[in-house]
């Protein structure tokens, strides 16, 4: 991780079948900044490593909207 990444965590309640996961992934990936994604399929917790500067929480809750899935930020 560089010295501006952060890590977010986000919850979603809506995980709802494995193969959102990688589709959840694979959207975050894509955005500027964000180094790691890792969605937990079993708690419904969203773990992104990302330059708040290229890609805020806002932007990371937008994308997952855009997938389909409601995720909102965890402080777990």
């Amino acid at each position: 991780m560089s010295n501006t990444t952060i890590r977010t965590k986000l919850r979603s309640d809506e995980l709802s079948c494995p193969s959102c996961v990688p589709k959840i992934e694979k959207a975050l990936l894509a955005l500027p900044g964000v180094e790691k994604a890792e969605v937990k399929f079993g708690s419904g917790r969203i773990e992104v490593d990302h330059d708040p500067a290229l890609s805020d929480v806002a932007a990371l809750v937008r994308t997952i909207a855009k997938t389909g899935y409601t995720a909102k930020p965890s402080a777990f």
